[in-house]
C-alpha cells in the first residue's frame, strides 16, 4: 500500500502537539464562525500561525472565544487516531484541494475523537492532553483575512 509522506518538518515528533493545535483550531474556526480550514499555515515548534477568510474582523471578545474553546477541546483528553481509506472514497467526504495532484491511492486520515477529521500525513499526539495550553499571541485582519499567531505553554 503506497502512502505519501509528509515533509521532514513534520516527521519531527517535538511539532506534534503544535500540529495538533492546528487541528483543533482549524475545527474550533468552522465551529464558531463557519469558515473553512486554514488557507495557510506556518506550523513551527515555538509558535505558529494560520490564516482564515472572514467577512469581517472578530471581536476581542471573539478571539478570547477562540482561545478559550481550543483550550476547552485539548481539556477533554481526546485521543488522536488514524484511519486510512481510497482516496476516492476520501473525495466524497473531505476537500481535496490541497492535496498534490500525484497524491496516492490511499491516504490517511487524522482524527481527534468525534471532534474533528482530517486528511493529513504529519506527526501528532496520541492525546490532547499531550498539547499543553492553547495561546493565541496575536491577531489582525485584512483584506478578508483573519491571521492567528498561537504557541503552546505546559
Amino acid at each position: 500500500m503506497e502512502i505519501n509522506q509528509a515533509a521532514p518538518k513534520f516527521q519531527d515528533v517535538s511539532i506534534a502537539p503544535m500540529h495538533t493545535a492546528e487541528h483543533i483550531l482549524n475545527r474550533a474556526m468552522i465551529n464558531l464562525f463557519g469558515c473553512g480550514r486554514a488557507v495557510s499555515a506556518h506550523i513551527e515548534k515555538k509558535k505558529s500561525k494560520c490564516d482564515y477568510l472572514l467577512p469581517e474582523a472578530p471581536t476581542k471578545e471573539q478571539v478570547q472565544k477562540i482561545e478559550q474553546y481550543v483550550n476547552n477541546i485539548i481539556k477533554q483528553d481526546l485521543p488522536v487516531t488514524f484511519d486510512y481509506i481510497s482516496k476516492e472514497e476520501a473525495c466524497d467526504k473531505f476537500d481535496m484541494k490541497r492535496l498534490p495532484d500525484h497524491v496516492s491511492e490511499t491516504v490517511r486520515i487524522v482524527r481527534i475523537g468525534d471532534y474533528d477529521d482530517c486528511l493529513c500525513v504529519g506527526l501528532h499526539v496520541k492525546n490532547t492532553s499531550e498539547i499543553g495550553q492553547f495561546v493565541i499571541v496575536s491577531h489582525d485582519y485584512a483584506d478578508g483575512r483573519l491571521r492567528i499567531r498561537f504557541k503552546l505553554v505546559q
